[in-house]
């Protein structure tokens, strides 16, 4: 499976009206559970001065001033993410930009391109309920190094929410850990509309069902085991 984790920076938090916009985009690819060392990053020209919104990416006016539009880069962006399923920490945030910025352009919709959104925000809330969810939490909980984060970056951020993310969904604090190393039953299996994908079943082989025979009947050498059939009483003489 080709996943994306994203992230975006904005002037602000309104998407809905299209007076906020996008300045970074950062994702990185994985497939199959496997990080394929390919990313998508780009800074943008938001057409409007990023304001307050400085102190936390710490992106300029004068640094975007020359980086360009939308626009231009829409097409290489599709390309990249389309069809993938996105991992993104509070998704309804970042898609919601991102399709503001497409429909400006008249262009399909992010949620469309790629209808498989697993909000990671949505995930950690289940999985600890009542404990802050935020990256910096997640990744403090999972002993993940994130020192050099003092500001938000898109790349950056994406990077991070990968190691989080195995680690949530695994128990793996390690990029490099196979899929095969991996519990068939994850959190992975949640998607944003809620519903789960069919569960894998591993069934015991010959050998492993012959030496759980054994330890049983050891057991039951001992005195009444559960886990075994009662035995018919032995009529006395």
């Amino acid at each position: 499976m080709r996943q994306i984790f994203l992230d975006t920076e904005t002037t602000g938090l309104d998407w809905r009206s299209g007076a906020d916009r996008v300045v970074e985009i950062g994702c990185v690819e994985m497939e199959d559970r496997r990080l394929t060392g390919r990313t998508y990053h780009v800074y943008l020209n938001p057409e409007r001065d990023v304001g307050d919104s400085e102190r936390i990416h710490g992106l300029s006016d004068a640094f975007l001033a020359d980086k360009p539009l939308y626009a231009a880069v829409a097409a290489e962006f599709e390309a990249f993410v389309a069809g993938a399923e996105l991992i993104i920490h509070n998704a309804s945030f970042d898609i919601g930009f991102l399709n503001m910025e497409q429909e400006r352009l008249q262009r399909t919709k992010v949620s469309v391109l790629c209808p498989q959104v697993i909000d990671t925000v949505k995930v950690a809330k289940e999985m600890f309920p009542g404990k802050k969810a935020s990256l910096d939490a997640l990744c403090d909980r999972y002993a993940i190094n994130n020192a050099h984060r003092t500001l938000h970056g898109a790349l950056l951020d994406a990077e991070l929410l990968a190691e989080v993310y195995l680690a949530m969904t695994r128990g793996q604090e390690s990029l490099t850990i196979g899929l095969d190393d991996a519990p068939t039953t994850t959190a992975s299996s949640l998607v944003l509309d809620g519903e789960r994908r069919p569960l894998r079943v591993l069934r015991a082989s010959d050998f492993e069902v012959a030496e759980h025979e054994k330890v049983l009947a050891d057991i039951g050498k001992k005195g009444p085991c559960l886990w075994l059939p009662p035995q018919e009483a032995v009529p006395s003489a």
